[in-house]
């Protein structure tokens, strides 16, 4: 980031970035435990995803907060307008990947309190969560480092779990119809694989922001071929 006449200014500016970092680390943190209450019915792990969400709830209110106040206060233009605009928009991101865990561990609190304790095929919905976790620590990460290459990994793995994410649902879709005691069951697996696959497609707009912010340009709805030409292309700036 370039040298500021007001050291404020700068000070300002690290700390909404500190923040942001602060909120992602919470919230990498709700999935990871989200996945470990599915797999063991943990109701300690399910409680504390649940209330985690108010924290992230308010870090969200107040990083808008803090972004609204550094444009009002000292209008900032180029690199430090898009990190702010960047802020905005991955912060609401982030709290949507928060609640999207809050609500796994809810449905896991269904499935445990009513006693059906097999899930079905949760070896594949284990491995579409460890892709979407991926995706989301490297977007992350990029966030972090300023680094648009990881970035546009995450929008090119997007892909692939949307085909993982397709053939799970189609064997649940099996499941149901091969046994319709499964159903209520299934469907409760089936909003968690969606709410997974979410999380990727949030990870994707968090990343897809880091490539603006670092290269200047938008990259939403362009192909991958597009955004790895912007990633990799000098800036004239």
């Amino acid at each position: 980031m370039s040298e500021h006449i007001s050291k404020q200014f700068d000070a300002e500016l690290e700390a909404i970035r500190s923040s942001v970092l602060g909120m992602a680390g919470l919230v990498e943190d709700q999935v990871r435990l989200a996945m470990e209450a599915l797999s063991t019915g943990n109701m300690a792990i399910i409680d504390k995803v649940i209330e985690q969400e108010e924290r992230v709830n308010e870090m969200h209110v107040k990083l808008d907060d803090m972004c609204i106040h550094m444009i009002a206060r000292r209008q900032p233009a180029a690199t430090d307008l898009r990190m702010v605009m960047t802020v905005i928009k991955s912060v609401e991101d982030l709290e949507r990947i928060g609640d999207k865990a809050a609500r796994i561990c809810q449905r896991a609190k269904n499935i445990y309190d009513a006693g059906r304790l097999q899930v079905p095929r949760f070896a594949e919905l284990d491995h579409i969560a460890e892709d979407a976790l991926d995706m989301l620590s490297k977007a992350l990460d990029a966030f972090a480092r300023l680094d648009a290459v990881p970035a546009s990994e995450v929008i090119r793995d997007d892909s692939q779990l949307d085909n993982e994410y397709r053939a799970l649902q189609r064997l649940l879709i099996t499941i149901m119809m091969e046994d319709p005691r499964q159903i209520t069951l299934t469907l409760d697996i089936l909003w968690i694989a969606k709410a997974i696959e979410r999380i990727g497609d949030l990870a994707v707009n968090i990343a897809e922001q880091v490539i603006f912010l670092v290269k200047g340009q938008d990259v939403r709805h362009k192909t991958q071929e597009e955004v790895d030409s912007v990633v990799h292309a000098k800036r004239d700036e």
